[in-house]
């Protein structure tokens, strides 16, 4: 495939965006519209976006990519998904009704007045940790996908090829906001949903198979396995783990996460919140079938044509993550590749858009004070927002660089092995909460809690084999981390005869 068509292809793209981005922000371009689109979004919108927002490119590339590695994953991946799905069911009816009940334009604001100023400020800079690292190793995926198959062939450098990259997400997010984002990312959802059936249809046209003899072909092949039922302490899949580590690592990182709870908070009611949330969660599940269908297809594609993995062009390598690049661009006709260029720059743009909105709302909101009536509409506070927003794009870089550097595994297990760390400690500050009435904390000390939490959960996780008898952690280990964070906050805390307000 032509680098220079798809250079092409992405100016068309972005230009799109850049449109869509002016007219949706045209006299509107105050705070109030960039962090909750003034209360007036529509649910079936948000609901479409946030397919984009929360699948994103690790799961258009490494979810397929997993289906056939070394480690014999299959499909193994939507046990996880079950998870995130009864996760997604207790952010909508447990979560969201506190969120709307209190009227937060931050969700990291019940903190302050559940539990204190140090409980805030803390829970508010793990969000900002933890999607700045999350966001910058998805975009890293995308980037690394760039440059091997359209800017190394200009002599362009990795580090131009992700300045470029938010660069153009930065120049149609910084005016509207979540106004914009909405409808942008809908558009792109729209795109990366259709690449997904149409790359089925044209592997499957590849392998002359039709849609019926192609799932009969998964269904017999060896990646199929769905249920790990074997070895329970060794085996990272198997099913409890994944589905226990799905709803928790959902609660976290959806749930406790300004990002998508940023769009859930744009709509006018409770009522259509939840209706989002429960429409969300049905095409999620659906969705997810569908790219673990690409994989198989995929590898059995790859089989029949001899076609390696790709291998990582600093380690050396099998890099899993390289393979549906590899067939789509290499491998297939125009048409297919440009398909597949459509869905990856779709998934990934739509998810670091979004989260270079939330991370600025935080920052805005949470350090600034900017929700504050008297702040949203001031010039200057406008200023301050756009200065924070090219902040968190630059800081996104310098953390793309790093990753680059330091990465040699597959996106998605380093994604969960990131959130396991970090959004584990707003897991424990939210349950306290929630569940601890009528004992206050000793604030001060909470940061101290935070930091001293991921520490013990590490050295727990990194032991437990011999610790207890061969367990082997997999994406559950944020339960631990929530726990330990728990207890340490029960340590610091004190009975108090005033009742809890929420």
């Amino acid at each position: 495939m032509s680098p220079t068509i798809l250079l092409f292809f992405l100016i068309g793209y972005f230009a799109i965006l850049i449109i869509i981005a002016f007219a949706t922000s045209k006299n509107s371009s105050d705070n109030a519209t960039f962090f909750l689109a003034n209360k007036n979004s529509k649910w079936y919108l948000v609901a479409f976006g946030m397919i984009g927002t929360a699948l994103s490119g690790v799961t258009f590339i490494s979810v397929p990519g997993e289906v056939g590695s070394p480690n014999g994953n299959q499909f193994q991946y939507f046990q996880f998904v079950l998870g995130n799905a009864v996760g997604f069911i207790i952010i909508a009816t447990v979560l969201l009704p506190l969120y709307y009940r209190m009227n937060l334009t931050s969700i990291y604001s019940y903190i302050e007045q559940r539990l204190g100023h140090y409980s805030y400020k803390t829970a508010a800079s793990i969000f900002l940790l933890s999607r700045t690292l999350g966001s910058a190793t998805r975009l890293y995926l995308v980037v690394i996908v760039l440059q091997r198959f359209i800017f190394d062939s200009y002599g362009i450098p990795f580090w131009a090829t992700v300045l470029i990259s938010l660069g153009l997400i930065w120049s149609y997010t910084f005016k509207g906001g979540l106004k914009t984002i909405i409808i942008t990312d809908t558009l792109q959802t729209f795109f990366l949903v259709a690449s997904v059936f149409l790359t089925i249809y044209f592997v499957c046209d590849s392998l002359s198979l039709s849609i019926p003899q192609a799932f009969e072909t998964i269904k017999s092949s060896t990646y199929s396995k769905i249920f790990f039922l074997d070895d329970f302490a060794s085996n990272k899949f198997y099913f409890s783990k994944q589905f226990i580590g799905g709803i928790f690592v959902t609660i976290a990182m959806t749930g406790l996460d300004q990002d998508l709870m940023q769009k859930n908070l744009s709509m006018k009611t409770i009522g259509e919140a939840q209706k989002n949330m429960f429409t969300f969660t049905g095409i999620f599940v659906i969705l997810n079938i569908f790219f673990l269908s690409v994989g198989a297809l995929l590898y059995v594609f790859a089989t029949k044509n001899g076609i390696e993995i790709p291998l990582d062009q600093i380690t050396g390598k099998p890099r899993t993550d390289f393979l549906f690049p590899e067939i789509a661009l290499n491998h297939l006709t125009t048409i297919p590749a440009i398909v597949f260029m459509l869905g990856l720059t779709a998934a990934t743009f739509a998810t670091t858009d979004s989260a270079l909105t939330a991370l600025t709302t935080s920052f805005c909101v949470d350090f600034l004070g900017m929700n504050k009536k008297e702040n949203l509409e001031k010039v200057d506070a406008v200023k301050k927002r756009h200065m924070v927003h090219v902040g968190f794009s630059i800081l996104m870089f310098l953390v793309i660089l790093v990753i680059n550097a330091l990465n040699s595994s597959s996106v998605v297990s380093l994604i969960f092995t990131i959130a396991s760390y970090t959004y584990g400690p707003l897991l424990g500050l939210y349950s306290f909460g929630l569940f601890v009435k009528n004992r206050g904390l000793h604030d001060k000390l909470v940061p101290i809690v935070c930091i001293i939490s991921p520490i013990l959960c590490y050295l727990f996780a990194t032991n437990s084999q011999q610790l207890l008898g061969g367990y082997v952690f997999s994406v559950e280990l944020i339960l631990v981390n929530g726990l330990i964070t728990f207890i340490g906050l029960l340590l610091i805390s004190k009975k108090t005869d005033q009742q809890t307000k929420f």
